[in-house]
């Protein structure tokens, strides 16, 4: 910021307001981390950490503002719209026909519960019943598979003793891996049996979306040239 208020003739604090919200690239953190832990005394370091965690904390503070006006500006769903978000949702993140596997049957897979729930919440909208419902972890070989099932049993609220055999992920050398804490679960498939015409559906409420995107009710603002 010295820097850009230098070259174009303002005060440092102008310029910190111009930029405050632009992310550093990679290259220029390492430029800035370099710079900043280049003195052999404690002092500097001690005042960069100062001056970068002040900075750090405004912008987790406008980022929760943010997140969290985004958040509340949702009220609720009508079964329509959340019919619609959960095929967009399997869409997405769904397993989907390939002219070289005709299977038509849904099988989501997330390790986002929120998106688990919200698609359970849209088979329940569309009709199914939970008896046709099957629930498998996958997750990596070297993680407590029992506490996931138990973890992910306890968020979908199911018996865990309906969950198919967990599949585990092999381990690879070479791989580094950094979901490795407390905090990693793997992923929940959730698959429904005899579910063709559910799959139908979906694929024709995609293709009802994606037309509907094309001529928008609203005028929408051109991108800017």
């Amino acid at each position: 910021m010295p820097e850009v208020a230098a070259e174009l003739g303002i005060a440092k604090s102008t310029a910190y307001r111009w930029v405050r919200d632009i992310p550093l690239d990679v290259d220029a953190r390492k430029a800035l981390f370099a710079r900043e832990h280049s003195s052999t005394t404690g002092h500097g370091q001690m005042m960069a950490e100062a001056r970068w965690s002040e900075y750090r904390a405004e912008r987790d503070a406008r980022q929760a503002e943010r997140v969290t006006g985004a958040a509340g500006s949702v009220g609720g769903l009508t079964q329509e719209e959340l019919v619609r978000i959960g095929a967009m949702m399997y869409w997405c993140e769904g397993a989907k026909a390939k002219p070289w596997n005709s299977t038509r049957r849904i099988t989501f897979v997330n390790s986002d519960a929120g998106l688990i729930l919200v698609f359970l919440a849209f088979l329940r909208a569309v009709g199914v019943e939970q008896s046709t419902i099957d629930f498998r972890v996958q997750i990596h070989e070297t993680a407590d598979a029992d506490a996931a099932v138990r973890w992910w049993a306890a968020k979908v609220g199911a018996d865990r003793t309906i969950f198919r055999r967990t599949s585990l992920k092999r381990h690879n050398p070479k791989t580094v891996r950094y979901n490795t804490g407390a905090d990693y679960h793997g992923c929940l498939i959730v698959s429904v049996r005899r579910s063709r015409a559910i799959y139908d559906m979906v694929e024709g409420l995609v293709i009802g979306v994606v037309r509907a995107a094309g001529r928008p009710s609203a005028p929408c603002d051109p991108w800017p040239q």
